[in-house]
């Protein structure tokens, strides 16, 4: 087996004028290269004489905040556009189809967990131990959504499991930001000091090719990642909604988790279309032996576990790749893959946190902001999904091999902060925003569910997926 290097294209850096890959939008027209979508398809390695096919409209005054969300959103969610149409027109035989993406549905998307209703209730986004709060020299953030991380939380600070919110803020002020930081880290919880702006990038996508094994032929499709076998070992929104974005262009997806971690229901009902799920002990050797038959025929695996974690059971990107020299693998981190928190835990609000983004969009009363989405998650979610697809067009008529491709919350983040120039209002400004356009409702096993549509949008695609989410680990782990 032999690699190629990863390369440094996906770093981003600042651009000034309208034709570098971060400058200004141009807002509507297929001639005008969005600036963003460009610098997101050349990270992925696109052709760029394709971008002509990119066009956006709908409302501009969608995911409002200081830095240029709603720029991040649309072009990621193009990129993962033009990346669909373009293996479409390679398995049916014809030209790239158009790429027109509608601002009102991203914006939609982008806050998909907002919208979803399960039998008129709305889920509950965050746990009370989860969020803001001062400390003795400035802020942090916690994340203790799921109960583990609470009670890790709750044990690093020597407080009882049963503390509220007000005794948490309460011993959280006695300390120092990094104390608790630190604190939390050495003992497996998530808090994480709110920082300023700093200079550290990493890139927006990494790839190598390893080998010169063919990849399997896929034939003519309906849709473009039809019979395409996709092993999600993914969590939360960011890995989730790359493996929902496959779901929807006909991929074969079964998600899999360990048996002894929980998942929140709820989320699961929002990022669960399309797709099945499993649960399997892989320490269990008859739990083991099942993942590697899947391997056995899989096309593409998709991990969202911390770099490392993974390995011990025989599943670092080196050893899949050796097993299943043409696969796909498709790795996402939270603080990048370099550096002295690359092994870090992670979520979209904690690295918000930790880069500086919520410091930029802090208030007038100097509290921490946030933006207007959780947009480090879905963003990257439609680029790893964009990585993917076009893994499987490059395998097929430019370079045959396997594929690595790696992918942070963080380098979406560096991309976001020091990558995309603020954009002027187009010509749309004035069209109103009503979400509602994009969301609808289908029954399923979780009940009456009400949800946003998918927002990739080329000529020919599909506009919903194929079923609703079943329950969260009760499929069989087979392939369909």
């Amino acid at each position: 087996m032999t690699e190629s290097p990863i390369p440094e294209a996906g770093r981003p850096a600042p651009h000034d004028d309208a034709t570098a890959p971060g400058g200004p939008t141009v807002h509507e027209g297929p001639t005008a290269h969005d600036g963003p979508t460009a610098h997101a398809w050349a990270a992925l390695g696109g052709p760029a004489e394709l971008l002509e096919r990119v066009s956006f409209h709908g409302p501009d005054g969608v995911l409002p905040a200081r830095l240029p969300v709603r720029q991040l959103a649309r072009a990621t969610v193009a990129a993962c556009s033009l990346a669909a149409g373009e293996l479409s027109a390679l398995r049916a035989g014809g030209p790239v189809p158009e790429v027109r993406v509608d601002q009102g549905a991203v914006a939609t998307a982008f806050v998909s967990e907002r919208h979803l209703r399960i039998d008129g209730r709305t889920p509950v986004s965050f746990a009370p131990l989860s969020g803001f709060w001062p400390s003795a020299d400035g802020w942090v953030r916690t994340h203790a959504n799921y109960p583990h991380h609470r009670a890790r939380l709750l044990a690093a600070l020597g407080l009882p499991a049963d503390t509220g919110p007000e005794r948490l803020a309460g011993t959280l002020r006695e300390h120092p930001g990094e104390w608790i930081q630190e604190r939390a880290y050495e003992a497996g919880a998530l808090a994480v000091a709110v920082a300023p702006v700093t200079g550290t990038t990493h890139p927006l996508v990494e790839t190598r090719v390893v080998g010169a094994a063919a990849a399997r032929p896929l034939g003519s499709g309906a849709l473009p990642a039809e019979g395409v076998r996709v092993l999600d070992l993914t969590r939360v929104i960011a890995g989730p909604v790359a493996t929902r974005s496959l779901a929807l262009l006909g991929a074969d997806v079964l998600r899999v988790d360990p048996t002894r971690l929980p998942e929140a229901e709820d989320a699961h009902a929002d990022t669960g279309f399309g797709k099945r799920s499993t649960r399997l002990d892989l320490a269990a050797p008859g739990d083991r032996a099942v993942f590697e038959e899947l391997l056995a025929t899989a096309d593409v695996v998709v991990t969202g576990y911390r770099p490392g974690v993974l390995d011990a059971f025989g599943l670092a990107p080196a050893d899949l790749l050796e097993r299943r020299p043409a696969l796909v693998v498709a790795q996402l981190c939270a603080w990048g893959w370099t550096g002295p928190w690359s092994g870090r835990r992670g979520f979209d609000s904690l690295v918000q946190a930790g880069v500086g983004i919520a410091a930029t969009e802090a208030g007038a009363d100097g509290r921490p902001g946030v933006l207007p989405a959780q947009a480090l998650d879905h963003g990257t979610g439609y680029l790893i999904a964009a990585g993917v697809l076009r893994a499987l067009t490059d395998q097929r008529t430019d370079r045959p091999g396997g594929r690595h491709l790696r992918f942070s919350l963080a380098g979406t983040a560096s991309w976001l902060q020091h990558g995309i120039a603020p954009a002027a209002p187009g010509p749309a400004l004035a069209e109103p925003y009503d979400p509602q356009r994009w969301v609808v409702g289908t029954d399923s096993p979780y009940g009456r569910l009400r949800y946003a549509l998918p927002p990739l949008a080329y000529e020919g695609g599909p506009t919903d997926w194929s079923r609703p989410p079943g329950r969260w680990g009760t499929d069989a782990p087979v392939w369909s």
